[in-house]
């Protein structure tokens, strides 16, 4: 969530970067009406409380002075003026109140260094990895290599649950759990990352520190308990969420998460190419990375971040691009964010596998997540980053398509097959 003060202060300089992310500033208005009407009650309230202490030493004196009666009658008036007072404190809080809610529909501002574009179009390519692969026969998407080997079962997940589940089978599923070991001890073992096993399920509360509601409350999957669980859309929400109403010691920073888990996500709206097969579904897993950083060295993190994660795809021959965000693609929390897009031959071109994101203090603020500087100084907010690390089902699909052979059977890549018993492809049965 963006600082009160600061969008107070600074509501012209707000507008604009709400303008470069497309994003509508008609809040913003709210906003400065009620700030205004707030600035005015409180304003009336401190005249008022001038006025009740000149009162409250006046009626001081008149009973010094023996002047009962004058002082009574003045006693009056005071108690009108602490009613009047207690009103305006009402008042204030309650714009204080609106004030705060319209910040928290309000999407984080970018970072000064995040190229201005209107959408994912212009998104600006920063590298590339990897050789590209050339086949010289008709090659094949995951659902159909997966369906000819038996390792991925559609209609079945479906009977069981519904459009847009799957199920993967024996080697498939193997491939599955291999990627989710490998990943975890890459990150934990060479990059530095404590792994956690979070809760797959998460509080609103958890929910709203990470910026996924009320916003996005559409995205979630809400279960019909009444204490108002949510099933997790991504790690990154319960990893952030380790630290909400806590001060981390300034000595711990860099932290640096790890977790595996499920993720749960609607997905209203999303039609087309990318709901068939296991590309986009309700359920699918992530290894995420998330940090805690201090200020002024967040954006080293996040290159560092998503270093991390590329190296995951460096370590398995999948050729990949890294491009970053514009203004106008940035996500609602993300201050400056990174795609790394897996190249698919079924799609002819990059497709996301991770984005990496510094969400600055907008995170924070809203779970209160604080540090302390040595020497007394005042607590400040963190910095959050996430970021996937990656995306599971995705690299499976890039593996299946990346590495087919003619006869339809699936090359292991090398730095996968210590996590396959030492498979080295997968065959039709």
């Amino acid at each position: 969530m963006l600082d009160l003060h600061y969008v107070r202060e600074n509501l012209d300089a707000v507008r604009a970067a709400l303008e470069a992310r497309r994003s509508p500033t008609t809040a913003l208005e709210d906003f400065a009406r009620i700030d205004g009407e707030r600035r005015r009650v409180i304003a009336e309230s401190d005249n008022l409380n001038g006025g009740r202490n000149t009162a409250s030493r006046e009626i001081g004196q008149l009973m010094k002075d023996g002047k009962r009666d004058e002082a009574e009658k003045r006693r009056g008036e005071v108690g009108q003026l602490k009613e009047r007072i207690a009103e305006l404190d009402r008042k204030r809080d309650e714009a204080e109140r609106n004030m705060n809610e319209i910040l928290s529909t309000l999407p984080n501002v970018p970072h000064e260094s995040v190229p201005v574009g209107t959408g994912e179009s212009e998104n600006v390519e920063m590298r590339r990895w990897g050789t590209i692969p050339e086949f010289d026969f008709t090659t094949k998407d995951h659902v159909d290599l997966g369906l000819s080997l038996g390792v991925l079962d559609l209609e079945r997940a479906t009977k069981i649950a519904g459009a847009r589940f799957s199920i993967l089978r024996g080697a498939g599923a193997r491939l599955n759990r291999a990627l989710i070991d490998f990943m975890l001890e890459l990150h934990t073992r060479e990059h530095g990352y404590t792994e956690i096993v979070p809760p797959f399920i998460a509080n609103g509360d958890t929910l709203f520190g990470t910026g996924h509601l009320p916003k996005f409350e559409g995205d979630l999957f809400k279960l019909t308990d009444e204490r108002g669980f949510y099933l997790i859309p991504t790690a990154e929400v319960p990893l952030t969420s380790l630290y909400r109403n806590e001060t981390i010691d300034f000595s711990a920073l860099p932290m640096k998460l790890t977790a595996y888990s499920p993720c749960f996500r609607s997905e209203a709206g999303s039609y087309g190419r990318d709901t068939r097969g296991i590309y986009r579904q309700h359920q699918f897993e992530k290894v995420e990375l998330v940090k805690f950083a201090l200020p002024e060295n967040s954006n080293d993190e996040l290159e560092t971040m998503t270093r991390d994660a590329e190296k995951v795809l460096q370590l398995l021959g999948l050729p990949y691009r890294v491009v970053e965000h514009v203004t106008g693609d940035l996500g609602f929390s993300a201050a400056k964010s990174y795609d790394i897009e897996v190249w698919l031959p079924s799609y002819n071109e990059f497709r996301e596998i991770s984005s990496c994101s510094n969400y600055e203090a907008f995170a924070a603020r809203r779970a209160s997540i604080r540090f302390k500087r040595a020497g007394g100084a005042k607590p400040e907010y963190v910095h959050t980053l996430n970021g996937s690390g990656l995306a599971i089902g995705r690299t499976w699909i890039a593996i299946l398509e990346n590495y087919q052979q003619a006869d339809g059977s699936i090359v292991i890549p090398e730095a996968l097959r210590p996590y396959m018993n030492g498979l080295e492809k997968i065959i039709a049965p």
